[in-house]
């Protein structure tokens, strides 16, 4: 299985886009993943930030 991020939380989130027709690329530091309409939000592979999954779980619900 593979592993999007150190944090369990956004790695989850990140399954469970996914599994919804979101696409996952991996990059030389960080990951990009892409909605369905075409928006590209960049993964934090190792957030050292405690409010790096409210972060991102808010950048992904402004472009969905």
């Amino acid at each position: 299985m593979k592993k999007y991020s150190s944090d369990k939380d956004i790695h989850q989130l990140i399954c469970k886009l996914i599994k919804n027709n979101w696409q996952y690329q991996r990059r030389k530091k960080h990951g990009r993943l892409s909605s369905p309409s075409g928006f590209t939000i960049t993964v934090p592979g190792s957030p050292s930030d405690k409010r790096a999954f409210i972060n991102f779980s808010k950048d992904i619900e402004r472009t969905a």
